[in-house]
C-alpha cells in the first residue's frame, strides 16, 4: 500500500513537472519571438537613421561588418566558456569516480575482513601498490644543489 502511494505521488509529481516545463517552454518561446521582433524594429530604425547621414550603401556595409564582428565575438566567448566547461566536467567526473571507488572499498572492507583467504588475496595487490608508490617517490629527478641547506 505504501509503495503504491509513493509511486502515485512520483507519477503525479512527474506529470506536474512536465506540464510546468511545457508551460515555461511556450512562455519563453513567445517572449523570445517578441524580443526578436523588438530587436528587428530597433535595428531597422538604427539603419534608417545611419542611412540618412551616411547613405544606404555605407550604412548596409557598416551594419554587415558590425554583425560579422558581433558573431565573431559570440563564437570566441563560446569557445572560451566551452573549454572552461570541459575542465569543470573533467574535475567533477574525477571526483565522482573517486567517491564511488572509496564507497565501494568501504563497503567491501567488512566482507574482506571476515574471510582470511580474501585478506591474503588482497595483501598482494596492496603491497604492489605500496611498492609502486615508493618507487615513484624515489625515482623522481633530483635537482643538483636542491638538497643543500
Amino acid at each position: 500500500m505504501l509503495a503504491s502511494l509513493i509511486a502515485g505521488l512520483a507519477t503525479t509529481e512527474a506529470v506536474q513537472m512536465l506540464r510546468r516545463i511545457r508551460q515555461l517552454a511556450i512562455t519563453y518561446l513567445i517572449a523570445g519571438i517578441a524580443v526578436a521582433c523588438g530587436a528587428g524594429f530597433l535595428i531597422g530604425a538604427a539603419f534608417m537613421t545611419v542611412a540618412r547621414y551616411y547613405g544606404h550603401i555605407s550604412a548596409a556595409i557598416g551594419f554587415g561588418i558590425g554583425f560579422f564582428v558581433l558573431a565573431g565575438i559570440i563564437i570566441l566567448i563560446d569557445k572560451i566558456s566551452a573549454g572552461a566547461q570541459v575542465r569543470k566536467t573533467k574535475v567533477r567526473r574525477s571526483s565522482e569516480a573517486r567517491s564511488i571507488g572509496i564507497a565501494a572499498a568501504v563497503a567491501a572492507v567488512p566482507l574482506l575482513l571476515r574471510n582470511r583467504t580474501a585478506l591474503g588475496a588482497l595483501a598482494g595487490p596492496l603491497l604492489a601498490v605500496l611498492a609502486f608508490k615508493v618507487f615513484q617517490e624515489n625515482s623522481r629527478k633530483r635537482i643538483p644543489g636542491a638538497d643543500k641547506s
